[in-house]
């Protein structure tokens, strides 16, 4: 049946999908070396859209409890409850639609629409599996609960703007524990990219210069770093029930 297959394929996937984007991110570098971004004002635009991106996973993490909207990639799927409230109350896969436009930021970076298509394509069959496997185990784990407010909901797009507050308040502990690599990754790529570019379009390697792209990336990843040892050393980050 193909039900079952796309559910084993999107099993398969679900352990890996944090290492996909790197394939895409390798191409990204091997196409701005050969041809550099012909539409350089398109990085404050893609900026913007990663960031995006970042705060529909900061909004949609900050009000889950504990063992949902995780990364789960060890122990494969886990929730302990149906969110229903908050980004969930917009569409059935925010984390999703997050990754989608953080990743999408560094494809936009390249300027080369074909390769922007390629990525969207190639993100959708990906994440489709991995979504309808999703799906299968918490209509297994929930059955009709998690079917009736599956039904009300769009996939990926949302349909209409109705936020339903969320009965929990938001954790930025919770936040700087489980996505303090977000914004990290995001300006390292695109600081890359932006250097790969100037490199290119001299024709030698040179060292990076002290600009916004730099900077931020130095920032961001240093605060990443403090954020990493806190979470190994102390109990700082550490939230009951999240």
């Amino acid at each position: 049946m193909l039900a079952k297959e796309f559910e084993q394929q999107g099993l398969s996937l679900f352990r890996w999908r944090s290492y996909w984007p790197l394939v895409a991110l390798a191409l990204a570098v091997w196409i701005v070396w050969l041809r550099p971004n012909p539409y350089p004002a398109l990085a404050w635009p893609a900026l913007a859209l990663g960031l995006l991106g970042l705060l529909i996973r900061i909004a949609t993490v900050g009000y889950t409890p504990k063992n949902t909207s995780g990364r789960n990639t060890a122990e494969g799927q886990v929730a302990e409850s149906i969110n229903t409230q908050g980004m969930y109350s917009l569409v059935r896969h925010p984390l999703y639609l997050g990754n989608f436009l953080m990743w999408l930021a560094p494809a936009l970076l390249t300027g080369h629409a074909w390769f922007i298509l390629v990525f969207t394509l190639a993100f959708w069959l990906y994440y489709e599996r991995i979504m309808f496997a999703e799906e299968q185990f918490l209509f297994g784990k929930f059955g009709s609960e998690y079917q009736n407010w599956a039904q009300s909901r769009p996939a990926f797009l949302p349909r209409s703007l109705t936020w339903h507050r969320p009965g929990l308040g938001f954790s930025w502990k919770k936040v700087l524990k489980k996505e303090k690599n977000g914004l990290a990754a995001l300006l390292l790529v695109m600081a890359g990219i932006r250097h790969l570019e100037r490199c290119s379009e001299l024709g030698f390697w040179v060292w990076p210069e002290a600009d916004f792209w730099n900077l931020a990336a130095l920032v961001s990843t240093l605060l990443y770093v403090v954020l990493k040892l806190i979470k190994k050393y102390s109990s700082w980050l550490d939230e009951a029930g999240r």
